[in-house]
């Protein structure tokens, strides 16, 4: 086993190794300066991926070859379900909002008497979160740190301004993305080199199949998700009902993250018995409820309905890949964290560990 090991592993074999290592981390401190640039061309790269279905489904009602009218049509889709979804919700969200704060301002101004059981908490508050800690955590060193690290208002505004056009371009690239997304998936195969391509080819097929079962699986389970947790949290009367709903849908794509929203929906149960309209405790128990609910009828019905068997990648994995490329390339690392990592598991499997496991033919 040894004199295999060092007959694999000649000069050769060694200096094409630290090449390919120190390319590597070029790319990627070259991906983190071009972060800012690169950011809004990979997230439309990624909503392009998640709605190949849909243009293709407007492809279909419409009839036609060419793919830029089912494009546009799918951007408008969007944005009318987007736009609609705004137009039945903002003005309810915007009332709760101004209930929350008015009961804020009634307790903290005196017009309303605080129960007995929060003021634990505020002279917590007032403790270690008063206006003299807060001068001396700013003050001296920590002050002149903070004005020396900033910039002047014009040069926020100036960077407020591109930022708003850097994201204006997203949706300039997501059409032409969607318009050219078969021609981008075959000049992104031809990159590789011919003599590698076959065997590329096939680990590409294989995460390119599990990538599509995955992302467009759990979309739907997420959207599922998302109606569930609206609609139980209307039902108990949390305030912000419709928010919070979508904000756990949203963070369903990612495994185990809407538990993140126990906190925010705490809270606002805590604001909201404030006023008096409700416990806090009986409250909080009715939105655990929702939790437990939702989340069992998304587990146990939705998700075997529309996934079926999971893709390779288990929760642990997937949340150690989100730590390491988020870290590596922040929001970038986010998105391709999850592709990169299934083609470099696959490639190991399929190649080193069991390298004469299959041959290397080129999926047709």
């Amino acid at each position: 086993m040894n004199r295999r090991l060092v007959n694999y592993w000649t000069s050769d074999r060694i200096m094409h190794l630290i090449i390919g290592l120190a390319l590597t981390a070029m790319l990627i401190l070259l991906i983190r300066y071009l972060s800012k640039v690169l950011l809004p061309f990979f997230t439309a790269c990624f909503v392009a991926y998640l709605l190949q279905p849909v243009v293709d489904l407007n492809r279909r009602l419409l009839r036609c070859k060419g793919r830029t009218l089912p494009s546009i049509l799918t951007l408008v889709d969007i944005t009318v379900v987007v736009g609609l979804v705004v137009y039945l919700f903002l003005p309810s969200v915007i009332r709760e909002i101004g209930d929350l704060g008015k009961i804020l301002h009634d307790v903290s101004s005196g017009k309303a008497s605080m129960p007995p059981l929060y003021k634990f908490i505020v002279d917590f508050i007032n403790r270690y979160l008063n206006a003299e800690n807060l001068t001396a955590l700013l003050s001296g060193e920590h002050m002149m740190e903070i004005i020396n690290g900033g910039s002047s208002l014009i040069e926020e505004s100036l960077d407020i301004l591109l930022t708003a056009l850097s994201w204006l371009l997203t949706l300039v690239y997501l059409l032409f993305i969607l318009i050219d997304y078969p021609q981008i998936s075959r000049g992104f195969k031809l990159i590789v080199p011919l003599k590698y391509r076959p065997r590329f080819l096939r680990v590409f097929a294989d995460v390119s199949q599990s990538m599509n079962h995955y992302f467009r699986g759990q979309g739907m389970v997420a959207l599922c998700a998302m109606v569930f947790y609206c609609i139980g949290f209307s039902i108990v009367g949390l305030p912000l009902a419709i928010p919070m709903g979508i904000l756990v849908g949203i963070l369903y794509m990612i495994p185990y993250f809407q538990y993140v929203t126990v906190v925010p929906v705490a809270a606002i149960c805590l604001v909201y018995s404030l006023g008096g309209q409700a416990e806090f405790l009986p409250m909080l128990g009715k939105c655990g409820l929702v939790y437990v609910v939702s989340q069992c009828i998304c587990d146990y019905v939705i998700t075997p309905h529309i996934m079926g068997k999971e893709m390779g990648l288990n929760a642990a994995i997937i949340l150690l890949s989100l730590s390491v490329w988020g870290t590596l390339l922040g929001i970038i690392g986010m998105i391709i964290a999850l592709p990169v990592t299934s083609l470099i598991i696959n490639y190991y499997s399929r190649y080193i560990s069991q390298p004469n496991a299959a041959p290397d033919q080129a999926p047709e």
